[in-house]
Formats: structure tokens, C-alpha cells, sequence
């Protein structure tokens, strides 16, 4: 079973899933509805009944996301109620069904916003998140671990850092649209070091661990195993629409602060900061690595973006 099959990494999950038998579930119906899909809201009172039969494995991608300026009057309890309560409820349906692994795509940010001392996380850091987004997920791992103990349930808990590849939005997608114009920008000051991940290096990663043995009950980071500034990425990302980088210096305590004026503190902190993970556990575990470089990577989204523009 596959939820948020209609999302960006579930459907990139789903195209890779060759060879098995599938239940998707996603709240939004696709125009031309199979009979393996099922409209399906995570919640703490939804039935999943229909779909779970039969089912051993659960990848569970559905989620709700990190709003940059979220609209919602209770943020923390929408969280918590997608994020916790209705995994948790999936969880515990998945337990009486006899559902064997439950494949949870959390997110980096459980362990924190960002690194410092050049100190990478790692998978048996604490939890420190800060926003109702990671604060969610971290309750949501929390949970699953307890139903694990109590139950035959294996839990197996992903954290991604931001994930970029062909249909990415957000603000990895407007990185992109800047640095498609042929301006210059004010990176060339940006030599901080931040981890990222191809959502093709994710996905394999995700179908490694379908089926292998030391995929149980644990916790991986992952990434393309080479971090990298702010100032090279957009020189990479430039590179690949062939065009020659212009990036000027620019004060960063200055450019923080007229941020902070528009509202905008948080983006140029995620571009400024340091956020690396450390993803050894992960290759040595599983005997995995990523299959496509950080360069590759980039090299899809600008020919993705190039197609659909």
C-alpha cells in the first residue's frame, strides 16, 4: 500500500514500483481513477480496512507539508492530526490486519533547522524539533516505535533533508526560476554546507528497504552523500541551463536584515544556514549508496524545467 500516491515522491514511488502488487491511496483522485486506487484522508477517524487487505507492506509518503506562510487557525493541531494521529491510526489498523513493515517518510527536521561546528546529524541524534511541521513527525515516530514494541509491526523511518528532482516546487523550484535568468544574484557570499537528496536516490532507497532484513525497526538519513553551498548549487543549477554563473557578494547580516523587513528571515536563514547529515549508517546497514549524483540530479530538474516552461 502507497499513500500520497498523487504527491511528488509517491508518485515517483509508484512509477518504481515494478513487479508488485499496489493499493494506492491519495485524498486527491486522479482524472482517470484504477481500480487499485482508493480516496483515502489520513486522519485519526479514518477506515482503511478496504485497502489494507492483503497488504504487507505500507510506504507512507502522505503527509501534511511545511507551509511557508500557513493560513490555518490551529497549524499545531492540523499537524498533529495528519502527521501523528492519522499515521498512528493507519499504524494500528495495519497491526490487526497483519501488515508485516511500515515504511514512514519523515523528515530531517525532526533533529533540528539546522547543524552547527560543521557537526552533521545522525540517526541516533535526539529529536529537537521547532516548527508544528517536524514537531508532528517526531510525535508520529515516537508512536510507531511504541507500536512496534507492542505489536509484530516492523517500522522502518526515513528523514529526508529537502528533496529536489523533475516536478519540484516550493522554494527549490523558485531557486531554479532566479537562477534560469540570465541576472545576476547575490549568492557569492553563501558558502555554507546543506545536504540534499534526488527524489531518484530517495525512492531507491525506499524500495530497498520493501523487503531488506536490516531495514527493521530503524532510523535513516539519506542524501546524495555530498553536501554542498547555497553559492554552488546555484552555480551547478546555472551550469545546467548553460548559463555562465553571476554571482555577486553581498553582506549577509545586511541582506538578513532587509529580509526580516518583508517577512522573509526564514527563507534567507535556509539558504545561509548549515543543515548536513551523516548518512553512514545508512550505506552500512543496507549496503546502499546513491545511485545518481547531486550533479545528475540537478541536471533532471533543469531538463524538466526547460520542458515545461
Amino acid at each position: 500500500m502507497l499513500t500520497g500516491a498523487t504527491g511528488f515522491v509517491g508518485k515517483e514511488v509508484y512509477e518504481n514500483l515494478k513487479g508488485y502488487s499496489v493499493n494506492l491511496t491519495s485524498r486527491n483522485a486522479p482524472s482517470d481513477l484504477p481500480d487499485n486506487f482508493y480516496i483515502k484522508t489520513i486522519s485519526s477517524n479514518e477506515d482503511f480496512t478496504d485497502c489494507l487487505e492483503n497488504v504487507d507492506v505500507i510506504i507512507h509518503t502522505a503527509a501534511r507539508v511545511h507551509q511557508m506562510n500557513d493560513q490555518s487557525f490551529d497549524p499545531m493541531s492540523d499537524y498533529i492530526e495528519t502527521n501523528c494521529s492519522g499515521t498512528l491510526n493507519l499504524a494500528r489498523q495495519a497491526v490487526k490486519l497483519g501488515v508485516k513493515r511500515f515504511i514512514f517518510i519523515s523528515t530531517i527536521k525532526v533533529n533540528g533547522e539546522k547543524t552547527t561546528d560543521g557537526s552533521p546529524f545522525r540517526f541516533d541524534d535526539p529529536r529537537n524539533g521547532s516548527d508544528p511541521y517536524s514537531l508532528s513527525k517526531s510525535k508520529a515516530e515516537q508512536g510507531l516505535i511504541r507500536i512496534a514494541r507492542e505489536s509484530k509491526l516492523e517500522v522502518t523511518i526515513i528523514r529526508p533533508p529537502l528533496i529536489y528532482g523533475p516536478g519540484v516546487q516550493a522554494n527549490f523550484r523558485s531557486l531554479m526560476t532566479l537562477a534560469a535568468k540570465n541576472l545576476p544574484l547575490p549568492f557569492g557570499n553563501f558558502d555554507n554546507k546543506r545536504s540534499f537528496v534526488s527524489i531518484r536516490n530517495l525512492v531507491d532507497l525506499i524500495l530497498t528497504c520493501i523487503n531488506h532484513p536490516n531495514a527493521a525497526n530503524q532510523v535513516f538519513l539519506v542524501s546524495d552523500d555530498y553536501d554542498i553551498s547555497t553559492m554552488e548549487l546555484v552555480i551547478k543549477i546555472k551550469e545546467a541551463f548553460g548559463i555562465q554563473p553571476r554571482l555577486m557578494k553581498v553582506n549577509l547580516k545586511l541582506l538578513k536584515a532587509i529580509a526580516k523587513v518583508f517577512n522573509k528571515r526564514d527563507v534567507i536563514d535556509r539558504l545561509c544556514d548549515d543543515l548536513q547529515v551523516d548518512i553512514e549508517h545508512t550505506k552500512e546497514t543496507l549496503n546502499w549508496k546513491p545511485i545518481i549524483s547531486i550533479n545528475e540530479g540537478i541536471k533532471l530538474c533543469a531538463e524538466d524545467f526547460n520542458n515545461n516552461e
